[in-house]
């Protein structure tokens, strides 16, 4: 099991835009993937999940990854949440 805190920089928070960036990225990946704020948790990889945490900028989430490929597939949402500016 991988986990990793971010801190959500986007403007308007995890709204359409970047749910669908995160959830086509976690699509490559087998690992149960899930996103947690505020004690509640959701696959990754379903953008309606996603979307329903309403997220908003300034907030810290936390995403955890388990399976085969949990570590490769936390390293790439990382790279993809850094370089479009979702999170930190």
């Amino acid at each position: 099991m991988a986990e990793k805190t971010f801190k959500i920089i986007e403007k308007f928070g995890i709204h359409a835009r970047p749910a669908a960036q995160l959830v086509n990225k976690v699509g490559q990946y087998q690992a149960e993937i899930v996103l947690q704020y505020k004690g509640k948790s959701v696959n990754l990889k379903s953008i309606m999940g996603i979307m329903s945490l309403g997220v908003p900028s300034g907030a810290e989430v936390t995403i955890v990854a388990e399976g085969n490929d949990a570590k490769e597939a936390l390293e790439a949402l990382e790279e993809l949440i850094k370089s479009e500016g979702i999170g930190q």
